[in-house]
């Protein structure tokens, strides 16, 4: 019968001597925190790199040719042409496109008459270069306006925006999450469990009162807390410093759980059928880096090649990021059941493996 007292003690031990170990320690909670410090400052739009806009030039004046010179003459900002052939906000939202420029087909027939012409300016709400790039075309407006007619404004500009609402932060914290909840178990029950295996660590516990599951729920449990303790770090930091947009809700807590007793009974399995610990380290290492960089961790799978898209949907990581996902950004519940359907039955499953062949005792 499966001990509550026997199960607490080993959690007791076991999380003391995770929390004494400061390389565990800083990999379980301060290494995911830093990716996301790290990641966050690069994409929130705090550089002072070229930006990029993606201009259709619709004339085929030598004024509209002037404009766009003038607009890459001020370093800010550089054009790219795109062919007139092209659907422009389709090719925007393919491309993950965040600024855009059209010109009309009458701009410089029209300034050459000192008759209105108006350009369309597609910015990102979400994205950090919108405001910049509508700064600097404003400027060059100003300066053609002048010359124009003393300043009389001629040209005008209409903004419109493309792409959604949510920005890479507001992916990257359920991604950086579920980073957190894979790796802090997997890597340690694989390690752990070959390494007790061989140094027969197994045999004396199998003369004590605690049992083989009393053993692995303590992991797991630990694992939880574990996770718990990750996800209010990443999404305090995400959240304070980067301005992170997420829904906190009480759906969130399956996945917390769930996810971290699926890597940790995958880990403990990986490491009980494997011969060694050195096995058992590249076939871990093997199972866990695709799904640390196919699952949408570090940004969404749309980004990939359809074969790799396909491929994500076989790793169950990818259903423990999409359903963060789909609580903490998109607010889609009926999506997050189906995912925590998915790996909750891989969980049973994956557990009842572990637990049957794990060995107290190898023959």
């Amino acid at each position: 019968m499966i001990s509550g007292k026997r199960i607490l003690a080993d959690f007791k031990v076991y999380s003391r001597g995770f929390l004494r170990n400061k390389f565990g320690l800083f990999f379980g909670l301060i290494f995911p925190v830093i990716l996301i410090m790290i990641f966050g400052a690069i994409f929130s739009g705090g550089g002072s790199g070229t930006i990029y806009v993606y201009a259709q030039n619709h004339d085929d004046g030598n004024v509209s040719a002037q404009y766009l010179s003038a607009i890459n003459s001020t370093k800010t900002l550089q054009v790219i042409t795109i062919d007139n052939s092209v659907n422009f906000t389709e090719y925007m939202a393919q491309n993950s496109i965040e600024n855009g420029l059209v010109i009309p087909n009458d701009f410089s027939s029209n300034y050459a008459f000192r008759q209105p012409v108006n350009l369309t300016i597609y910015t990102n709400p979400s994205g950090s270069t919108g405001g910049t790039v509508l700064g600097v075309i404003g400027a060059v407006n100003n300066q053609f306006n002048l010359n124009a007619f003393g300043g009389f404004t001629l040209i005008s500009i209409s903004q419109k925006t493309v792409g959604s609402q949510e920005s890479y932060i507001d992916y990257l914290v359920p991604g950086l999450i579920g980073f957190a909840i894979l790796v802090n178990p997997m890597f340690s029950l694989v390690e752990i469990s070959s390494m007790y295996k061989k140094n027969k660590l197994f045999k004396q516990l199998s003369l004590t009162p605690l049992t083989k599951m009393e053993w692995l729920t303590s992991k797991i449990l630990w694992y939880i807390v574990l996770s718990a303790a990750s996800f209010l770090l990443m999404t305090a930091v995400g959240v304070a410093l980067f301005g992170a947009n997420i829904n906190l809700t009480v759906w969130l807590i399956p996945f917390l759980i769930i996810g971290p007793m699926l890597f940790a009974s995958l880990g403990m399995l990986i490491g009980t059928v494997t011969k060694n610990p050195e096995t058992a380290g590249v076939i871990g290492n093997v199972v866990t880096f695709p799904m640390m960089f196919l699952s949408g961790t570090f940004f969404p799978i749309a980004f990939m090649p359809e074969y790799l898209q396909t491929f994500a949907h076989i790793l169950p990581l990818f259903y423990v990021v999409e359903g963060l996902n789909n609580v903490m950004v998109y607010q889609n519940y009926t999506g997050a059941v189906i995912d925590l359907a998915v790996i909750t039955v891989i969980t049973v499953v994956v557990f009842i493996l572990a637990v049957k062949l794990f060995k107290w005792r190898e023959d």
